[in-house]
């Protein structure tokens, strides 16, 4: 029988098993997501754009994966898209598509080695939830965005279900940090029914 590799990331408990599971599901990934209509690499691209007047401005796109949002990031426009995942695996499909000035290595367990200011726009599709990154990406992120910087994300169902990451934005916004620019429930796997919430946040202080 072959492997589930979709449904067993939702019972993911560490970093390492996370990491594993990625690098062992790169040869598949693809064929899996896209054989279920992922539709959220698309949506969070097109968001963004909707609220970016240069898109020449470098973006990164965390969590990067196979490449498959790096690819729909430039299709809605961007020109300096850059990519960096914790799998290696992910990121040898991701030089594939041949979308990213540069792709690179993370440590899930430390922080990113970029300058602060460094992109004016990130993206994360998919990539801070459940069985992935942990919210306390989301705060990482946001704390490398210049002010007026905007990050494009996503939460899929699995995640809207933990109230953690839902009062992580909420907290954003109450207190100044970030301003909400888009909300949006809709599809994500529709092969299995699954459906995500898109946000844009604009750093604000």
């Amino acid at each position: 029988m072959a492997r589930d590799f979709l449904e067993e990331v939702y019972s993911l408990d560490s970093a390492e098993d996370v990491h594993q599971h990625y690098q062992e599901w790169s040869h598949t990934y693809d064929e899996t997501v896209c054989g279920n209509g992922y539709a959220v690499p698309r949506r969070c691209a097109e968001a963004l754009a909707s609220f970016v007047d240069d898109q020449s401005a470098p973006v990164m796109d965390f969590g990067c994966g196979t490449g498959i949002s790096g690819a729909e990031l430039a299709k809605a426009g961007f020109t300096s898209v850059d990519g960096c995942d914790i799998s290696d695996g992910m990121l040898a499909q991701a030089e594939k598509k041949e979308v990213y000035r540069r792709l690179w290595a993370i440590d899930s367990e430390s922080p990113i080695s970029v300058v602060p200011g460094a992109y004016q726009n990130i993206s994360a599709v998919g990539v801070i939830s459940v069985g992935a990154a942990p919210i306390s990406k989301l705060d990482m992120l946001l704390e490398l965005l210049p002010l007026g910087g905007k990050i494009v994300f996503s939460y899929n169902d699995h995640t809207l279900q933990d109230a953690e990451y839902m009062s992580r934005i909420n907290e954003f916004v109450d207190t100044g940090a970030a301003r909400l620019l888009f909300k949006e429930h809709g599809d994500h796997l529709p092969g299995i029914g699954l459906e995500a919430t898109v946000f844009v946040l604009e750093k604000a202080s």
